[in-house]
């Protein structure tokens, strides 16, 4: 499926049209439940999705700074945001290769730009699941029984974070994409730091979710761990499904699973649409401000007759 386009497209067809479905059953439910959110929910959840895509970037630029290339916080944005863009069309390659494109733009080898998107990914994925799995057990059995998949993985892929281990596996990477290995393996320090913007990260797009799920529960607080242990789960889940662009179809139905302690069906249909809307509406207005920073870099350049 990862090598036939078609398969990825009919897929990805096949998934949409049992969601649009799901949705057109379940609308009066899901419309009722959009009516009791208020706007300054959906406000502070685009606030606290492009607060933790942030993040996000910045355990990025510590990995590639780690492996040797260190880029200012505004190359990074642009590099970060403008490619990620490309995870909305189906298969990985897209953010992938531009990525490696744009970070070689600003001086980054191919190879060392490459590792640290794979690196940056494996991460990421580590750190939401040991989150997942430390927090959802005490918040939503449901989900616990149903990925409990995911869960038992995340103490062998939390094991995987050495850098004797991603520096291997980066390498592997690299061969495979017919690359020369790395010059230098990742240190223990910048895979610390790089944990920590993660973690906070993934904290930040918790409350994405938590926002949102207290407008509709009004119980504050009490839901704060389900809200950012369920997305973790869903969200680290969902990334390693490449064939499904931005985890679309993947993500809402594990959130879904997670947050039925607290929602019916139809309200928890209703909290995910609107959360993958705040994170498109985040991924975009942060695709906006890097291509403004493109813009103006080039505008700052000198010209020559």
């Amino acid at each position: 499926m990862r090598s036939n386009p078609v398969a990825r497209l009919a897929t990805l067809a096949v998934v949409l049209a049992f969601c649009g479905y799901g949705l057109a059953v379940e609308w009066p439910g899901v419309n009722a439940a959009l009516g009791r959110i208020g706007w300054y929910a959906v406000a502070g959840s685009v606030a606290a999705a492009m607060a933790g895509a942030g993040c996000m970037m910045m355990a990025w630029r510590s990995l590639l700074a780690d492996l040797g290339s260190p880029l200012p916080v505004a190359a990074t944005t642009r590099i970060t945001f403008v490619g990620q863009l490309g995870k909305y069309v189906p298969g990985a390659v897209w953010s992938f290769a531009a990525h490696v494109e744009l970070g070689y733009d600003q001086q980054v080898p191919r190879r060392r730009g490459a590792a640290s998107v794979v690196l940056g990914l494996g991460v990421g994925v580590a750190v939401g699941l040991a989150i997942a799995a430390a927090g959802l057990p005490l918040a939503s059995a449901a989900a616990t029984r149903h990925y409990w998949w995911a869960l038992a993985a995340a103490p062998v892929i939390v094991a995987c974070l050495c850098p004797p281990v991603l520096g291997r596996l980066a390498d592997r990477v690299l061969g495979v994409l017919r690359l020369p290995p790395l010059e230098r393996w990742p240190t223990w320090r910048g895979l610390a730091v790089a944990v920590g913007w993660t973690a906070v990260g993934w904290l930040l797009l918790g409350l994405q979710v938590w926002v949102l799920l207290a407008s509709e529960t009004g119980r504050g607080t009490a839901v704060l761990l389900l809200a950012v242990s369920g997305y973790a789960l869903a969200t680290s889940a969902s990334l390693v499904l490449v064939v499904f662009p931005g985890g679309i179809g993947p993500r809402e139905v594990i959130l879904i699973a997670a947050l039925a302690p607290v929602l019916d069906r139809p309200a928890a249909l209703a909290l995910a649409l609107l959360a993958r809307a705040t994170t498109t509406i985040s991924d975009l207005a942060w695709g906006g401000i890097g291509l403004a920073i493109g813009r103006s870099a080039r505008a700052r350049k000198p010209r020559f007759r």
